[in-house]
């Protein structure tokens, strides 16, 4: 039965979901049909969602067993696979691909996966991108807040997640674990602990902005694939969508999101969306410092850690 032999890890909103449908096409790629299965992050289980979750999670669960029970013909974006034979099902149909692949970002947050997977599957390749972790909160709640599991400012929401001290056996909620996902130094060592660096490549969000193909390139190196594929444009599900500012005043916009969206935004998107319909707004430089001062201290031991100058995400 086939196994995966790469894993892309994390971090969340660091454009892994693009990454994960692009590598998808590759003829010599094979990659799960479920994103996230999570099977190695044994914090990612029904029974350790907050009871407020519970029959939205439940309600999930249910729709997955059917969809595995399906054989898992289509792609599906989520889902929580706990028992081996499903996860092996996943890549049942895997026949001359030279890589098999699945990606779950809650393997570099999860203190399980990494010990796991190498128990498992010890030659096993990890790819890693992280992004400034202030950006990625903010996407992060961007998301829920298009999703509508967030009807708060982006400022409430990081002071509630601040406020509340969150351990390793609280629930999962909205809250929790948004500001852990961006502590990385203890993240990456736990794969440079489990896996030789050889096996290894960390990225920045940064690199793929630079220059995607060439990234892109490296990666399909890495993977020991045909380099001369390109990637494809795709639609990722995993984007957020908010509405545009001139519709805010409609009817049907509820009183809450007009509010909520006008303080998102927060006078800094009017001009870009005249130019960019699907742009996102931008952090304000308050909530940010906030974010920076909570991350220093741990970016400062990442950027030791990877030899990488992260001196922009201290700004």
């Amino acid at each position: 039965m086939p196994l995966p032999n790469f894993f892309i890890v994390g971090a969340p909103k660091a454009g892994t979901d693009l990454l994960y449908y692009q590598l998808d096409r590759h003829p010599e790629i094979y990659m799960s049909p479920l994103k996230e299965p999570c099977y190695f992050s044994t914090e990612i289980r029904i029974q350790n969602f907050d009871p407020s979750l519970q029959q939205q999670v439940e309600l999930a669960a249910a729709n997955l067993r059917r969809y595995l029970d399906a054989g898992a013909e289509t792609k599906r974006f989520g889902g929580i696979v706990s028992d081996l034979s499903d996860y092996e099902n996943l890549f049942a149909r895997a026949e001359h691909e030279k890589a098999i692949g699945e990606a779950s970002v809650c393997y570099l947050w999860s203190q399980t996966a990494a010990p796991s997977i190498a128990e498992m599957l010890p030659h096993a390749q990890i790819i890693i991108v992280l992004m400034d972790p202030a950006e990625r909160a903010f996407h992060q709640y961007l998301k829920s807040f298009s999703d509508g599991t967030v009807d708060h400012s982006f400022r409430r929401h990081v002071e509630i997640a601040m406020t509340n001290i969150y351990g390793p056996d609280s629930k999962i909620c909205p809250f929790h674990p948004f500001l852990a996902l961006g502590e990385y130094a203890q993240q990456v060592k736990r794969y440079l602990k489990h896996f030789p660096t050889r096996q290894l490549t960390i990225s920045l969000y940064e690199d793929t902005q630079a220059n995607y193909s060439q990234w892109f390139t490296g990666l399909l190196s890495f993977l020991g694939v045909d380099t001369r594929f390109a990637p494809p444009d795709v639609d990722v599900p995993s984007k957020p969508h908010l509405p545009r500012l001139d519709s805010l005043h409609q009817p049907s916009r509820s009183t809450t999101e007009r509010r909520l969206v006008g303080e998102i935004t927060a006078g800094a998107l009017e001009e870009k969306q005249e130019e960019q319909p699907d742009a996102l707004p931008r952090l304000c430089p308050e909530d940010r410092a906030v974010l920076v001062a909570y991350y220093r201290e741990d970016i400062l031991r990442l950027q030791d850690l990877v030899q990488r100058d992260l001196s922009s995400w201290l700004r």
